[in-house]
């Protein structure tokens, strides 16, 4: 029995190439993220819409991904990556939910007054 779990524990943990990121995968991870940060701020301070924000600055880093990879297929020996496009939209989603957390908090805090006594 012993054996078996041993067998099972080195067969979950074992490392191979295709569980690594690349490069490249990182860098559209980065762009994704700062384009959607970007536009969230753009679009939320302009019309103070959460809702609105997230969902364009999510389309904003997809579309981006996108129109990208499709250049880059048009270039010769190149081809669409399905992948680098997932990267740039998952970094744009990351970035749109993280912001979309820690926005428009300040409502509920209780304001304190301050009473000057001579």
């Amino acid at each position: 029995m012993n054996i078996y779990v041993v067998f099972l524990l080195v067969l979950i943990s074992g490392h191979c190439k295709a569980q690594t990121i690349s490069k490249d995968d990182k860098l559209h991870f980065g762009a994704g993220a700062l384009i959607s940060a970007t536009t969230y701020t753009i679009v939320y301070s302009t019309t103070k819409n959460k809702k609105k924000a997230f969902w364009y600055s999510l389309g904003a880093s997809t579309f981006v991904g996108l129109a990208k990879e499709v250049y880059d297929s048009s270039k010769a020996n190149n081809k669409f990556d399905g992948g680098e496009w997932g990267a740039t939209t998952l970094g744009g989603l990351t970035a749109s939910i993280s912001i979309n957390i820690f926005t428009g908090k300040n409502r509920n805090r209780k304001k304190t007054k301050m009473v000057l006594i001579d």
